[in-house]
C-alpha cells in the first residue's frame, strides 16, 4: 500500500493509512502469486467480506508485507464506480 501511494496508483486511497480498518486499498493480486504473498487471515479477512469487488486473491495491499521474493509481483486495482 505505501509503494502504491508514494508511486500515485490509482484506486489505492489507504485512508486509514495503513490500519487494516477499511477497504481504501483492496488489491486483487495475480493468480500466479497469490501463494506466495498468502491468504488474508484475522482483520484482514473480516474486512474483505464487505468488499463487492472481491475476488478469491483479493487481499488490502496494507496487509502485504513487501519482501525480496516478491520482487514482479501483480496486483490489479478494481475498478469502483
Amino acid at each position: 500500500m505505501d509503494c502504491a501511494v508514494d508511486n500515485g496508483v490509482a484506486g489505492i486511497h489507504a485512508q486509514c493509512g495503513g490500519g487494516c480498518t477499511c477497504s481504501t486499498c483492496h488489491g486483487i493480486v495475480a493468480s500466479e502469486w497469490f501463494a506466495r504473498v498468502g491468504t488474508p487471515v484475522g482483520d484482514e479477512r473480516d474486512i474483505l467480506e464487505f468488499v463487492p469487488e472481491r475476488r478469491a486473491t483479493s487481499r488490502l495491499t496494507c496487509q502485504i508485507v513487501v519482501r525480496e521474493e516478491l520482487d514482479g509481483l501483480v496486483v490489479h486495482v478494481p475498478v469502483r464506480p
